[in-house]
């Protein structure tokens, strides 16, 4: 589906959605017979950042299906704390956790070979691991370099290490590369950490484009952007319950888990604040930024503000 062009004039007549194409694309990796060949009992799920968050959730919804699970974060308490829970779920013998810096390739390059050298195979590669400190364009320059450690070369590291692998196997697998909509839409308030996944959504649409253009290729990339979900560093801050707007990461991974399965490529999770319609448009005005030539992010524009409102109103009510 190509986009709108979204005018600056006030036209409240034209829509500023286009209806959703009819068209389908084949999923290269497909259930057969209600079975998924990646997310079934017996594979093996690998999760870096997996010591909180929605990392954690990852693995316990993955070890409910039955898969094993090999999961890593440089915070050892949180990484033991995580293996346990999954353990009584799968069994210990089903677990490997190891400490793992992603921001060093020798050290994800152990975690991947202690991975084959006891199972022979990965199933899932989930690249979670993050952080997000703050740097402003011209202030906290160590913060920017912590953070496209882990951020970005983190799971370009991961990605180095495993993807060989993965495509050498016979069976097929799937990357999930977990992004942020602040790479997306960029909202103001932490630059250094939107920068980094708009880098991370960057090279995700570009590992997906490699590996569709290799011939029989089993292995296939995901980008998954959470919502508002209520974990240690997007959501906790010091707040004892959730907030009623944000999602659980339970359920943040559940939706996550039932897109790939269908095979999605972008898979833009809601939560209980944000409808997946308003994502869609907040989305599509982002990109008119440029298409049109408005300021940088016009949607925070005094000059703007007036003309998004009334975009998403007559856009909203034009899809009820």
């Amino acid at each position: 589906m190509s986009l709108p062009i979204l005018s600056n004039s006030r036209q409240p007549s034209a829509s500023p959605l286009r209806p959703a194409s009819t068209r389908t694309f084949d999923n290269p990796i497909a259930p057969v017979d209600g079975v998924h060949p990646v997310l079934h009992e017996g594979r093996v799920a690998v999760i870096t950042g997996a010591g909180s968050g929605i990392g954690r959730a990852a693995a316990v919804e993955l070890a409910k299906i039955g898969m094993k699970l090999a999961i890593a974060d440089v915070n050892e308490a949180g990484l033991q704390q995580t293996a346990k829970e999954v353990a009584a779920i799968i069994g210990e013998p089903n677990v490997i956790a190891v400490p793992t810096d992603v921001s060093k390739f020798e050290s994800v390059a152990e975690f991947r070979d202690k991975i084959y050298d006891k199972w022979g195979e990965v199933a899932v590669l989930m690249n979670n691991a993050g952080i997000g400190p703050r740097g402003s364009s011209w202030d906290g320059l160590d913060n920017w370099h912590k953070v496209f450690d882990v951020n970005v070369f983190g799971v370009v590291n991961v990605q180095q290490a495993f993807v060989p692998s993965l495509l050498a196997q016979e069976n097929p697998a799937m990357i999930i590369n977990t992004g942020s909509k602040q790479g997306i839409t960029n909202p103001p308030g932490n630059a250094a950490y939107n920068a980094s996944k708009a880098a991370v959504k960057s090279l995700t649409e570009g590992l997906a484009h490699e590996l569709r253009n290799i011939p029989h290729a089993n292995v296939t990339a995901h980008l998954f952007i959470p919502g508002w979900t209520f974990t240690g560093m997007t959501g906790g801050g010091g707040i004892a319950e959730k907030p009623a707007g944000a999602w659980t990461a339970q359920e943040t991974v559940l939706y996550m888990l039932d897109k790939v399965r269908e095979g999605q490529f972008y898979v833009l999770v809601p939560d209980n604040e944000t409808r997946p319609q308003v994502d869609q448009l907040r989305v599509m005005w982002a990109a008119g930024d440029v298409a049109e030539g408005r300021p940088a992010l016009s949607r925070w524009h005094k000059d703007y503000k007036a003309l998004f409102e009334e975009y998403m109103r007559d856009a909203l009510a034009q899809m009820e």
